[in-house]
């Protein structure tokens, strides 16, 4: 198994991405290997600056960055040979088995979309979140922000990718699907809840529970919740802020500690052609570590091929 690393894209490139490379290397088996894509001197000094052996990784050099604040589209064709372009075109040839990026996150989602792009079927793919609960697994909430608007079809389909990554990856054998909403009762919501209720409510695609609110985010109702990426991105946002503000008034408890991003490395995007994972920008050496553990997590459980069934 060969994972791709972005090693120049965070606010914290290329040092925290190569330290993370560093941490997560020690935990791999023999059969992985880690290609790290990026400025070859950068990750040879930063390597004999904290004495890690260059010769655990194999890296891939790329001559340009796509900065954070850089045009998407633009940067993304004009930099052909920018670490995260190069990343996409290793993913595409099958060189590499994912890819992994803090780096400029709408650069990230031009390549999944244009270079892998969509299984076939998918309308549009999403980018989902996994939420701490009491409970040992975790919640899955999708869309997170991939796509503000959305159809009932698609919110349909996203409680498919919901399943199937709850299943794989959380290991949940028959996920239970929420469709979040103002109100527990089958006659609430909008005009887009009402329409996706009435498309789910009697599927045998995925186990439906029905419509679930804010405040069972964190509950054990369900495993996998449906929104739009509007709603999905502020729960998110939210639940952020939430960490942040216990963080703030020094407020120690093992469950909230759940809540920092670090032990997550990424979000996914589900429903293209192969593993692509998106990293906060902020990530340190430890959320990297995360990240590459994820990624081989999503690797091994074929998401992208069982995706790819589910859809034919």
């Amino acid at each position: 198994m060969r994972i791709g690393i972005d090693i120049m894209g965070g606010d914290y490139a290329p040092e925290a991405i190569m330290l993370g490379s560093a941490l997560a290397f020690k935990e791999l088996p023999e059969n992985i290997r880690l290609v790290l894509i990026g400025d070859e001197n950068q990750i040879t000094s930063i390597c004999r600056n904290h004495s890690i052996p260059v010769e655990n990784f194999e890296i891939v050099h790329a001559t340009q960055q796509i900065g954070m604040g850089d045009h998407p589209i633009k940067s993304f064709s004009q930099k052909t040979d920018s670490s995260i372009v190069v990343g996409f075109r290793m993913l595409k040839e099958g060189r590499i088995d994912s890819f992994a990026s803090a780096g400029n996150t709408g650069a990230m989602l031009v390549g999944a979309m244009q270079v892998i792009k969509s299984v076939p079927g998918i309308i549009r793919p999403a980018i989902a979140a996994a939420i701490p609960r009491l409970t040992e697994k975790p919640i899955l909430l999708l869309d997170v922000g991939l796509n503000p608007d959305c159809r009932p079809d698609v919110l349909y389909q996203y409680a498919i990718l919901g399943k199937i990554y709850a299943r794989d990856v959380f290991g949940i054998s028959e996920p239970r699907i929420g469709l979040l909403n103002i109100g527990s009762e089958d006659e609430k919501g909008n005009l887009l809840t009402k329409s996706t209720f009435q498309a789910m409510k009697d599927t045998t695609d995925f186990t439906f529970y029905g419509n679930v609110e804010g405040n069972d985010l964190f509950g054990d109702k369900v495993d996998v919740i449906i929104c739009d990426g509007f709603i999905g991105n502020v729960m998110l946002k939210e639940a952020e802020a939430f960490y942040s503000l216990i963080r703030k008034r020094k407020i120690q408890d093992p469950f909230f500690e759940k809540f920092n991003f670090v032990h997550y490395g990424g979000t996914p995007v589900l429903g293209v052609n192969a593993p692509v994972l998106i990293a906060h920008g902020i990530s340190n050496d430890i959320a990297i570590k995360n990240l590459i553990r994820q990624s081989i997590d999503v690797v091994k459980a074929d998401i992208a091929g069982k995706i790819k069934e589910a859809f034919k």
